[in-house]
């Protein structure tokens, strides 16, 4: 194979990779301005948000983020809300690097595994054969510049629109949340259980006289354990269960 050969070749990989991930990208510009929106309305400058998602590729992590950072959470409380979110991540990366080619050194690896969201991780995951470097940068390119360029766009107009608009995009990305969760709650009656008890979890921890102590990072926290715990224990995975 002649070296403009192995340069197309690869060129096709990378480009192969940015087209799987337009959809993605176009999906994430609307949650991300939604995003800018809903930090600037929480009183985060705009640099502020646009360095979040610069810096992070995680909504439900970022939003959680803001919520912490509204209500002047601590540190701590912050590191621990975003283990338990994202620590999804982790898994799907470990799952991903199975099947990465035998040239994806390292380095390739630390910086890809910055943008496996759960959308990446799903196309990747989904490809035939062993995934290249290049194809994986392909595909991650679009969605993180489309997400740090939603933000910036929905955070610098949030200072500019009319209040009632504003108030009304602020609500968009809890639409979002009812549509991640909604397609497997359908399919799953595990799914639909967990999410009814996270959510009535938060709302006697939020309208409970005697739990007011408790603010919204370690409220967060609090009903992603306990309503994950008690989903496993009901429901446990029928492999898991044919198994014994």
């Amino acid at each position: 194979m002649t070296k403009r050969e192995i340069t197309l070749k690869n060129t096709i990989g990378f480009i192969d990779g940015v087209k799987d991930g337009v959809p993605i990208a176009l999906g994430y510009l609307s949650v991300s301005f939604t995003f800018g929106i809903t930090a600037v309305n929480m009183g985060i400058p705009p640099i502020t948000a646009i360095l979040i998602s610069l810096t992070n590729v995680t909504s439900a992590g970022q939003v959680a983020g803001i919520g912490i950072i509204a209500t002047h959470g601590g540190f701590a409380e912050m590191a621990l809300a975003q283990l338990i979110i994202n620590m999804r991540y982790a898994l799907m990366s470990l799952s991903l690097s199975q099947k990465l080619d035998e040239k994806y050194t390292l380095f390739h690896r630390i910086v890809t595994s910055f943008c496996v969201t759960d959308e990446v991780f799903a196309v990747a995951s989904g490809k035939s054969g062993d995934i290249p470097a290049r194809y994986m940068y392909g595909l991650i390119t679009l969605p993180y510049l489309f997400w740090s360029g939603g933000t910036a766009v929905g955070a610098f107009l949030g200072s500019i629109l009319p209040d009632m608009i504003k108030s009304a995009l602020g609500i968009a990305i809890y639409g979002m949340f009812i549509a991640i969760f909604l397609p497997p709650s359908k399919k799953s009656q595990g799914v639909m259980c967990v999410v009814i008890m996270a959510a009535a979890l938060s709302w006697f921890i939020y309208y409970l006289p005697a739990l007011d102590f408790i603010s919204s990072g370690i409220s967060i926290i609090i009903c992603t354990v306990i309503a994950a715990a008690l989903g496993a224990l009901i429901f446990p995975r029928k492999e898991a269960a044919e198994n014994e």
